[in-house]
């Protein structure tokens, strides 16, 4: 490990790190959100705003911050997010992070959008991972991206809900984000000033979308690809296409962008194995509420009736802790990863993993929490 990262106490601090070692549209492009960003920071502001009850005189040798998340054991409470262009981050993106987790014993989801494809990650890794589905226009290709899912083996489907059409980020437009980069002064620049990122991409695998390249007949160039991908978006995608989803998918499916109760309550009766609580991390309707504000009333609606994971803002094992009190059985990490991959690859992940454990672990047992499985509301003050 290297002095840099060992040093690294904070996920704050890995995206010190990240922002220093990976170019600023790629950054950007995982840390920043749409519009005026008031969504991303009220993510954070309102997590900061739950206060911890302190306990004292409690014998708290032992912890158990083990569980199950969608019908699979987890050593921790909480999942990998799926995340696009991991790859972009670090070369091999998907794959390194798919190992950190798995050697933690949690699960991770591969976006559709990866660089690395559903088959490169599944000849890397030994286990089996999620795989996350955007349903777009061209049903036949989501026909066969689900069909390779299940031949790779993957143990759930995550079907992101909530990106029927993309969000404004304007950092995107500014830094003229592109698989690969454009080419400009700019970012020639900017790639200059970051050899060892360069030379992890330039050994990974591939270096577009590994879910699209060679699959989408006639399309075989970056331009192409990606001309298609903005168009292929689909704003008539409603719930009677999830029953079609389940015809084709007879395993474990994780519907994820619910954020109103009645939504809650819809996705509730499609048999989904579980619901994520998700504004997608702030990058898509910007002046929507936190995650975390909007858990409580989600939870009264459909807690009883199914699983609920809570996603977006969460950069602390503290944060994790305060989500189960309000009523999630467990959490997904974004951003908090993958501020480790671009810092460091492999490592980088890990030491995100520790970092969360770490402080969760703490704040267990200083809040008299023995248990993740167990967390009541009166862990908040």
């Amino acid at each position: 490990m290297s002095t840099s990262l060992r040093k690294a106490t904070s996920i704050a601090d890995l995206r010190t790190l990240a922002e220093q070692r990976v170019p600023r549209a790629f950054f950007q492009y995982a840390d920043h959100g749409s519009y005026t960003q008031s969504t991303l920071r009220a993510n954070r502001t309102d997590f900061e705003a739950l206060d911890l009850r302190q306990r004292i005189g409690i014998d708290m040798e032992e912890r158990d911050l083990s569980t199950m998340i969608a019908g699979e054991p987890s050593a921790l409470p909480f999942a990998f997010a799926p995340i696009g262009l991991c790859g972009m981050q670090h070369g091999d993106g998907e794959i390194l992070a798919c190992r950190a987790a798995h050697a933690a014993g949690i699960q991770f989801t591969l976006s559709t959008m990866s660089i690395c494809s559903i088959e490169d990650v599944a000849q890397a890794v030994e286990k089996p991972f999620w795989f996350q589905l955007y349903v777009m226009r061209d049903r036949g290709f989501v026909r066969d991206l689900i069909a390779r899912a299940a031949a790779a083996k993957c143990s759930a489907l995550m079907v992101t809900m909530d990106l029927t059409m993309l969000g404004q980020r304007h950092c995107d437009i500014k830094n003229g984000l592109s698989v690969p980069l454009d080419i400009t002064a700019a970012n020639l620049l900017d790639v200059a000033t970051k050899p060892a990122w360069a030379l992890s991409v330039w050994r990974g695998k591939r270096k577009t979308f590994g879910n699209l390249a060679g699959h989408i007949k006639g399309m075989d160039n970056v331009s192409q690809l990606a001309t298609w991908v903005s168009k292929q978006f689909d704003p008539t995608f409603n719930w009677r296409d999830l029953e079609w989803i389940r015809e084709l998918w007879p395993g474990r499916i994780i519907i994820k962008g619910v954020m109103d109760p009645q939504d809650a309550r819809i996705a509730a009766k499609t048999g989904a194995t579980a619901i994520v609580v998700s504004n997608h991390g702030g990058r898509q309707l910007d002046g929507a509420p936190s995650t975390i504000s909007a858990l409580p009333a989600i939870v009264e609606a459909v807690g009883g009736e199914t699983e609920i994971i809570l996603d977006s803002g969460i950069r602390t094992g503290q944060d994790v802790l305060r989500a189960l009190a309000l009523g999630a059985h467990s959490c997904l990490l974004g951003r908090a990863y993958i501020y480790g991959l671009g810092a460091a690859g492999q490592a980088g992940v890990t030491r995100a993993i520790d970092i969360i454990r770490g402080e969760l672990d703490i704040t267990m047992g200083l809040t008299a929490t023995t248990s993740v499985r167990n967390v009541r509301s009166d862990v908040l003050a």
